[in-house]
């Protein structure tokens, strides 16, 4: 897909200028391998498509890390989570044979997250991912717009329990607020921007101006 690699590369100026450094893999890529032991003992758990997947993944955050400034080995996981050496960290994100990854640079404390959904979803899919009073949002944003939102403030919140519906978002400007419902205070500002039929969105920062 190199249009959408190319959409989202002509990203990374935005993204630098909210100190976040993006990195961009495809699963199609020749000669990717596992950076160490502990990455290739995981992907060799893995069936084939969901390792390529998982080897993108990485390569997209070093690359991440890499255009901040800080180099990184190979990353391995706990559970489902990757796991960064210290004073690293990057969030990652798949769809469609494109993994993205947005990571911050030394020193900076930002609230990472990050989404990338290049399979729109249709209108019928709200239900799953908002409440009756999120529902006006629907007049100015498309449902996979909302949907990579509330993933990409999911991750930056580290919120472990719930589904997309017991966060909300509500319009800032350009840009969406998403918090825990059981918790108004404690909120991320998302951008979300199109990509290809799809979007990416990224966390821009916090926000606890607002109850």
């Amino acid at each position: 897909m190199p249009r959408v690699s190319g959409d989202l590369a002509a990203l990374r100026p935005l993204l630098l200028a909210a100190g976040l450094g993006l990195g961009v893999a495809a699963v199609s890529e020749p000669g990717a391998a596992p950076a160490g032991p502990a990455e290739a003992a995981a992907a060799a758990s893995m069936p084939e498509q969901r390792r390529r997947e998982f080897l993108a993944g990485r390569r997209a955050a070093r690359r991440a890390l890499r255009a901040v400034g800080l180099d990184c080995g190979e990353i391995p996981r706990s559970g489902r989570l990757p796991v960064f050496p210290p004073g690293r960290a990057a969030s990652i994100s798949h769809s469609a044979g494109i993994a993205v990854a947005v990571a911050c640079g030394p020193g900076r404390a930002l609230p990472l997250g990050c989404d990338l959904e290049l399979r729109p979803l249709p209108r019928e899919a709200a239900r799953l991912v908002l409440r009756t009073d999120e529902e006006p949002l629907l007049a100015a944003w498309s449902v996979t717009a909302l949907f990579s939102a509330k993933e990409s403030a999911w991750k930056a919140l580290a919120l472990a329990e719930g589904g997309l519906r017991e966060v909300r978002a509500s319009s800032c400007g350009d840009e969406l607020r998403v918090c825990p419902r059981v918790d108004p205070a404690r909120a991320v500002r998302v951008r979300v921007v199109p990509v290809g039929a799809g979007v990416f969105s990224y966390v821009a920062g916090g926000d606890i101006t607002r109850g």
